[in-house]
């Protein structure tokens, strides 16, 4: 098994336990391979969700331009529902994870088709 693959069974294991959702696999690998790099960086693989730079980031560089929405309040409100699904005292809010929160939550799931 590669690092790759043991780091999508960890986001599966913490999306059962953390967040109580079914993670769909196919899905949840292409969000992982989509984050690139990242998910082998220390700092760079978790969002930092109490930070409104990083949170404005993913606002900006993933849900407007990956996923192709429009700007507006329920891009705020779609990020909040992902924290609170992986739980605010979470610290380690994986980025795969949180992005796979969000895919669903939009419902953009096509996007990685």
């Amino acid at each position: 098994m590669g690092k790759r693959d043991e780091l999508i069974a960890k986001y599966a294991e913490d999306l059962k336990t953390k967040c109580g959702v079914t993670p769909d696999m196919d899905l949840l690998t292409k969000v992982t391979i989509g984050c690139g790099p990242t998910i082998y960086d220390n700092d760079a693989q978790t969002v930092a969700a109490s930070d409104s730079s990083e949170l404005e980031r993913v606002k900006k560089n993933f849900l407007i331009k990956k996923l192709g929405l429009a700007d507006g309040a329920a891009l705020d409100e779609g990020i909040k529902a992902a924290i609170e699904t992986y739980g605010k005292s979470e610290r380690n809010k994986f980025r795969a994870v949180f992005y796979y929160l969000l895919v669903k939550h939009f419902g953009k799931e096509a996007v990685y088709g």
